[in-house]
């Protein structure tokens, strides 16, 4: 392909969904934080990020509320987006091509692959199990409703949920800079075309027609060209 097409650009998310994700990113960073301050003894120096025991006790639950608001807001902006179909199916089938990075060989794949999808539905529903125990936790506005059995099963599961989510945090941020040029959508909105053209083939497809947030002088390949331009 020509040269200059590496500068074609796709935008990807606008503003407000990039502060809407670093918002819930920061709170999910502190609450992690906070929370293993509260988890045992040999954490407990962390307490010190915050002013000390008691206020990360008062705080934690507050930035929990954050999170909340701000995984909502994300979730009504991409829940369209992430519902499974056939491709996900064909996608993991070939998990083995996507771990050696031989994407020719995967399905075109639309706004989000069948790993993005995961990581999008897990962290769904352990934030909903994360709100619904620590509810269960918060003694100053609940503990009139909450008994001391019910009390102790939300403990169990408010930390094996924090470890579950931690985990997946892990694994979105690791994927994230692994594909290289996927920071880039959210710290400055768009991807190159060759980044959409590799790993997003038909979310690209889709974006071409419309026109509007494909920008340079030089569209994609067609579908005979199996070689993706040079990231």
């Amino acid at each position: 392909m020509k040269r200059h097409e590496k500068h074609t650009t796709v935008d990807r998310y606008s503003g407000g969904a990039r502060i809407n994700h670093w918002i819930t990113a920061g709170s999910l960073i502190l609450l992690a934080l906070s929370g293993f301050a509260l988890f045992h003894p040999s954490l407990y120096f962390l307490t010190a990020l915050f002013g000390g025991g008691q206020w990360t006790r008062i705080i934690h639950p507050f930035i929990g509320v954050v999170l909340l608001i701000g995984f909502t807001g994300l979730f009504l902006r991409f829940v369209w987006y992430n519902f499974p179909n056939i491709d996900d199916v064909r996608w993991l089938w070939r998990i083995r091509d996507v771990i050696n990075g031989d994407e020719e060989r995967l399905p075109e794949v639309g706004r989000y692959n069948a790993g993005q999808k995961f990581v999008f539905w897990a962290m769904t529903f352990l934030i909903i199990i994360l709100v619904l125990s620590g509810i269960g936790l918060w003694d100053v506005y609940f503990s009139s409703y909450i008994t001391i059995d019910q009390k102790r099963l939300a403990a169990v599961v408010h930390a094996v949920a924090a470890v579950a989510i931690v985990l997946v945090w892990i694994l979105h941020a690791y994927s994230a800079i692994w594909v290289r040029g996927t920071v880039r959508a959210m710290t400055r909105g768009s991807v190159t075309g060759a980044w959409a053209w590799r790993h997003h083939r038909k979310w690209l497809r889709q974006e071409v027609k419309t026109g509007r947030r494909v920008h340079g002088e030089e569209r994609p390949p067609s579908a005979g060209e199996q070689r993706a331009p040079a990231e």
